[in-house]
């Protein structure tokens, strides 16, 4: 990757320079896109004199985009043609922060104690096999009695081996006492060790493959300057997740808490920046899709004979084909980098830190209030308790990005669904789990002669249905309730439908043959609602 930067940027000529500068970045300030991030970074260097020089920035990520880096200087300073350099870069003083330096010592002393602890273990160890081996020499000795060896000689010699012997056990016991504190103390010091490697690991890092950026710079006087580098890049992204919880005490309310997820994977960490969330998409489709002309033909319609005829193989046509129609060529996906436009944008209160590859950064935002409608819908077809429905319109300014919710009604959680962006203005219905007190029923009563609640004759079918809601609980609900009926397209399908009560609404959000009920039901109250209907045909005609 690197050569090949080189080789595009080889081209890329720097005017003649005095001297050659070398600083580092930090960066300031991140705008994070929902695929994307802007980086904004500072260099400040001193110039030691008014003129031409190089200023070389070296710690650019490796995979910095040359087409993607705008820089701005202060007051006083010009910049002219600037390059990356992705080889024979200067050697850096220390790629560590200040916490990583100190982290690094901690480190460092870990590593010693544990190198002392694992030492006198080992010697301790070696105490207790060379007492062993001295006992197990001593017992196993079956030396010849020296010349003119006397009982006395005999007696001294056995004296002298079982006390030696007693003395070698004895001082392997005496070690192996030390051996277990040996051994706490070298896993109290690898514990240790672990510990401040972890620390280590932990804190944002400067310690990366890089690249250097070469900028040609006039400073009008010497002194402090600063210029400002932006940077696009990829591997970074946000989304919004929600918490909504519903309550009904002293007045339906609905609150959506939001905070947003930040991801980033851009080899370096970002260390106290100030964050910024945009709902700009640089790296999506920024103008409409193409359409192409599209050439239609006709010709002779097809026979059997010319269909054999394909069959054959291309050695065997006799026919001469059709002339094909060009294919177009596929839409061109443009794409625009660092458009802000009309877009929503938060600007995190705080400084954050985001570390590469290592955390999803949980961001809380703010609560949204709504004055939701609550309904208690049921679906007694193919459900047997109702479930809890809000409907709420977003009355604020800004849309609501799409994530994931989490769902409480009365503090409790009761599931978890994802939204889709909901703009200004819109209604939207989320439910908020069964309500277990609410129970609903849909029966098909036998008829007379024991037939089902479904009998079809030749030319007719009828059906008959009971349904029947209970409110078993304390809390009385408004109530709807959901079930169909058949439509026809046909005139000669007649299909008649009588209810009680009559439904409160038919065809239901333009669908035919959707039914509602609504009404409200008190607590330990019932509701009862009989529905048939009757499809009609000619003979000889079959129900589909």
């Amino acid at each position: 990757m690197r050569s090949l930067i080189a080789a595009l940027l080889a081209s890329t000529a720097l005017p003649a320079c005095a001297d050659t500068i070398a600083a580092t970045s930090r960066i300031t300030a991140v705008t994070v896109y929902p695929d994307g991030a802007k980086l904004t970074r500072e260099v400040t260097f001193s110039a030691p004199s008014a003129g031409a020089h190089e200023l070389l920035v070296t710690d650019l990520p490796y995979d910095s985009d040359p087409g993607a880096i705008r820089l701005a200087p202060s007051e006083g300073l010009q910049v002219g043609a600037f390059a990356l350099r992705a080889d024979r870069l200067p050697p850096r003083e220390d790629p560590l922060t200040e916490d990583q330096r100190a982290a690094k010592t901690a480190i460092e002393a870990a590593q010693g104690a544990t190198d002392q602890a694992q030492l006198a273990l080992e010697a301790i160890t070696a105490k207790v096999e060379a007492a062993e081996a001295q006992a197990r020499f001593l017992s196993s000795f079956t030396g010849a009695l020296p010349d003119g060896a006397t009982p006395d000689t005999i007696k001294s010699m056995a004296v002298m081996i079982g006390t030696e012997t007693l003395a070698a056990r004895q001082a392997a016991l005496a070690a192996k006492a030390e051996l277990s504190p040996a051994r706490k103390a070298v896993t109290e010091a690898q514990d240790a060790l672990a510990k401040a490697q972890a620390a280590y690991d932990s804190l944002p890092s400067v310690d990366m493959d890089y690249t250097a950026l070469s900028v040609a710079v006039n400073a009008a006087e010497a002194g402090e300057e600063t210029v400002t580098i932006t940077q696009y890049v990829g591997n970074a992204s946000w989304q919004p997740v929600y918490d909504l919880n519903l309550t009904r005490e002293g007045g339906d309310k609905l609150v959506l808490d939001r905070a947003v997820l930040v991801t980033q994977y851009t080899g370096e960490d970002w260390d106290g920046v100030a964050l910024t969330l945009s709902s700009s998409r640089p790296a999506e489709q920024a103008a409409p899709s193409q359409l192409w002309p599209e050439l239609r033909s006709i010709g002779p319609e097809e026979t059997e004979e010319d269909r054999a005829r394909k069959v054959m193989g291309a050695g065997d046509v006799l026919y001469e084909a059709a002339p094909a129609t060009v294919a177009a060529p596929a839409p061109t996906v443009t794409a625009g980098m660092g458009y802000e436009g009309d877009t929503v944008v938060y600007h995190y209160p705080e400084a954050v830190t985001v570390a590469t590859g290592a955390e999803n950064l949980r961001l809380a935002l703010d609560n949204l209030d709504f004055a939701p409608v609550v309904k208690a819908v049921a679906v007694p077809r193919l459900d047997k308790t109702a479930f809890v429905m809000a409907s709420f319109t977003n009355a604020s300014a800004e849309p609501l990005l799409p994530g994931q919710a989490m769902l409480f009604r009365e503090g409790v959680l009761v599931g978890q669904t994802w939204l889709d962006v909901i703009a200004p203005g819109v209604e939207i219905d989320v439910g908020f789990g069964a309500i277990e007190t609410l129970t609903v029923k849909r029966e098909m009563p036998k008829r007379a002669g024991g037939e089902t609640g479904v009998f079809t004759s030749a030319n007719q079918q009828s059906e008959s249905a009971v349904i029947t809601v209970e409110n078993t609980g304390t809390e009385s609900w408004p109530v709807r309730i959901l079930d169909q009926v058949p439509y026809s397209e046909q005139d000669d399908l007649e299909i008649e439908v009588t209810a009680s009560p009559e439904p409160s609404e038919t065809d239901v959000e333009g669908q035919r043959g959707i039914l509602a009920w609504e009404f409200d039901l008190a607590a330990g109250g019932k509701q009862t609602i009989t529905l048939e209907q009757v499809l009609t045909w000619p003979e000889g005609m079959v129900l589909r």
